[in-house]
């Protein structure tokens, strides 16, 4: 977060030392004091809304192996850590339907569900119309895209090959977590009107244009519900050993914990403004931000570990403002 307020700090000294030029001299005086109006104007504006975000989930994990035992008398198949709570709880005398199927990487195992959500967004710019040129205005901005929740219980499932010869279908962990992302941007909007001064009472379509820095900061919290990540000694780091049933319980994660992803964002709009005044608009726009990629860590102190991310993520806003140009 400080990041993007000092980015956008520096953007706003920028941009209203530009516009401010534009507001003082924005026409001239010719002959007997005829007055022309170039056109230029100071902009700032504010809108908030909804947000539909949509992106593919990706397994991040890397290679995490498991042991698994095959049921033979119905071919199922149940984890290492299974396996031991059942034969430790066989009644005395009582034959083991179970035997070794090998070991199977899980971090090849897809991730279930893709992340489709809505959530509540605000922003604001700053900018200027250019003179001789006020169909054409220049903004920065920064947007809030208020946090989001992606629960998913089982997380991972499909069919992987283990060392023994057998296809398993497994299902794997469930997972809690939460997304915020903040976003800086630089737009280009050009506004479909003639002359040097919008009308009033008037319907002005736009179209813009943009890049960004896009953070997104996450939180995650695992669960071990089939056992199949409790046998690994890297895992055990994130959490505590459960003593009777040899599960580990994940750490809760903090917001001062919370791990943060940086990229750089495409952003698109369309939309319309209503003069409502001289110096008063207000503004209807859908605003798209593409952002490649979010990623969700384990996090237990200074341990982190990569587990999932969201790839292509399609941020649809459609806010509602007031525009002020002066």
């Amino acid at each position: 977060m400080k990041v993007n307020i000092s980015v956008f700090s520096l953007l706003a000294i920028l941009f209203c030392g530009t516009a401010f030029a534009g507001w003082q001299n924005d026409g001239y005086y010719i002959n007997d004091g005829y007055y022309v109006d170039n056109g230029s104007r100071f902009v700032i504006g504010f809108r908030g809304g909804i947000s539909w975000a949509k992106a593919k989930m990706k397994n991040e994990m890397g290679t995490l192996e498991a042991s698994y035992y095959r049921d033979t008398r119905n071919d199922t198949f149940i984890t290492d850590l299974g396996y031991q709570n059942i034969i430790d709880s066989l009644p005395s005398g009582e034959t083991d339907p179970y035997e070794p199927a090998g070991v199977g990487d899980i971090a090849a195992l897809p991730v279930r569900k893709d992340f489709s959500k809505m959530a509540f967004t605000a922003g604001g710019s700053i900018g200027f119309t250019l003179p001789y040129h006020p169909q054409w205005r220049l903004e920065a901005g920064f947007d809030h895209i208020s946090e989001t929740d992606y629960n998913e219980t089982p997380f991972l499932e499909g069919d992987i090959y283990l060392s023994g010869g057998d296809s398993a279908h497994i299902f794997s962990s469930g997972v809690t977590s939460t997304v915020t992302t903040d976003i800086v941007s630089v737009m280009a909007f050009y506004d479909f009107f003639e002359g040097n001064q919008k009308q009033l009472d008037t319907i002005i379509p736009y179209i813009g244009f943009g890049v960004g820095y896009a953070s997104s900061k996450t939180t995650l919290k695992l669960t071990d519900i089939y056992g199949d990540l409790s046998k690994d000694s890297d895992l055990q780091n994130y959490g505590t050993v459960d003593d009777t049933s040899g599960v580990i319980q994940f750490a809760d994660p903090t917001n001062n914990e919370a791990p943060t992803s940086s990229n750089i964002a495409l952003i698109g709009s369309l939309g319309a403004s209503y003069g409502i005044s001289e110096y008063t608009f207000l503004d209807f726009n859908f605003r798209f931000m593409y952002v490649p990629k979010i990623t969700w860590d384990l996090v237990n102190g200074s341990a982190h570990r990569d587990w999932f991310a969201a790839k292509d993520m399609m941020y649809t806003n459609f806010m509602i403002g007031l525009r002020f140009e002066f």
